[in-house]
């Protein structure tokens, strides 16, 4: 193993366990507070996603023009700050954004770092590595952070704190690389030539909406679990509502497994089906705890069910994704092309969460919040998939 791929390993984890935990931590803390509106969950998450949308030209740049080891750093500085802010009793929307920002700042540091640690022929190996490392973050970090925040509040946020301490002190450990020359001037222009540019076809434009489409879906059922838990199964902890969102991460990981059996890169119209899939999976957990819908138990149905819509969403996400960075490499670079795909799924996940938001604010049932999102699913697929061509080429 190259001389700091091991350090970077550690670092990423701790900071992706960090990152999934403090998002349950801070459920924990609105369950248990009294008097606040069921729009404020959703609100706190689309305070993390709107640093993505707006630092999206310029957090690209800033990774090549430093060393990426320190930007590295610097992104979890701002996470930690963020957390302490939280401690302390700041304003937790304002508060949670910051860490957002320090998000942002870390994720194309953490992706661009890998080509310059380790050579070509180990990029693959590695990047496995870091997907292997960060899918354990998530699954740990968000059982972990919703139940400590039943125990403690202030203690899951203070573990968080810590993680993202010790991911800093790990990272120093990270050789400090030379910077590869990006710069700040006119990135915003640049950026809105970049997207112009890569969606002139119409598989990049299936590739990135139907990516986009599934990020914004996950996460509005990531926090629309939290309304819904406790109306349909009366389940009120942030632990047990984690676990629930842990069948979905787990059906997503078998679902990237068995993709590549299912979808080759040159047959990508066959992801629209797993999309479909996806929507009609959500559509049948509306009816659970119903007569209708009557497996196990109520809990083990929800289960099941979030677990086979995870499998449906990885199967459909991992060709989407292969398709982007195949399109990219053959025109505007494949880390431009993460770039702007970072910019619309992160920026779909806003949409939605937003939209559930204004849901939430005027009291629609959570039920008829999943109906809404399974049909959306499925009406945005047929949208989307309209102009794919038949027989799409390699190349975009």
């Amino acid at each position: 193993m190259s001389r700091g791929v091991l350090p970077l390993l550690f670092a990423q984890f701790l900071t992706a366990f960090g990152d999934n935990a403090i998002l349950f931590a801070a459920i924990g803390m609105v369950l248990q507070a009294k008097d606040v509106p069921g729009w404020y969950i959703p609100a706190l998450q689309a305070s993390f996603l709107i640093a993505y949308v707006v630092s999206a030209p310029w957090v690209g740049p800033i990774a090549d023009r430093f060393s990426k080891s320190r930007v590295l750093l610097l992104g979890n500085l701002v996470k930690a700050l963020g957390t302490g802010m939280i401690l302390a009793g700041i304003e937790p929307l304002f508060s949670y954004a910051l860490v957002g920002l320090g998000a942002a700042i870390y994720s194309p540091a953490k992706y661009g770092i890998l080509p310059e640690l380790v050579p070509k022929e180990q990029l693959v190996r590695t990047n496995g590595w870091i997907e292997g490392s960060t899918i354990l973050a998530i699954i740990v970090g968000a059982v972990v952070g919703g139940y400590l925040a039943d125990y403690s509040v202030s203690g899951a946020f203070l573990m968080v704190l810590v993680l993202y301490l010790v991911s800093m002190a790990v990272t120093l450990l990270i050789p400090l690389l030379p910077p590869q020359g990006g710069t700040l001037q006119h990135a915003l222009p640049k950026f809105a030539g970049m997207i112009s540019g890569f969606m002139e076809t119409p598989r990049a434009r299936f590739a990135m909406l139907g990516g986009s489409l599934f990020w914004g879906a996950s996460a509005v059922l990531r926090v629309l679990l939290v309304a819904w838990a406790p109306v349909v199964l009366s389940i009120h902890s942030a632990g047990d509502i984690s676990a629930l969102a842990l069948f979905i991460a787990l059906g997503v990981i078998i679902g990237t497994l068995v993709a590549p059996l299912f979808i080759p890169l040159e047959q990508l119209r066959r992801a629209r089906f797993a999309a479909y899939a996806m929507g009609l999976m959500i559509l049948l957990f509306s009816l659970v705890n119903t007569p209708m819908l009557s497996l196990v138990s109520p809990v083990w149905d929800a289960r099941i069910v979030l677990l086979l819509t995870g499998i449906a969403g990885g199967i459909f996400l991992v060709p989407i994704n292969a398709a982007l960075q195949d399109i990219g490499h053959s025109t505007i670079g494949s880390g431009r092309a993460v770039a702007i795909q970072n910019f619309f799924q992160n920026f779909a996940m806003l949409v939605t969460v937003g939209l559930y938001t204004l849901a939430a604010a005027e009291e629609v049932h959570p039920v008829t919040t999943v109906v809404a999102l399974g049909v959306l699913i499925l009406v945005a697929t047929v949208a989307v998939a309209l102009h794919l061509p038949r027989e799409a080429p390699q190349v975009g």
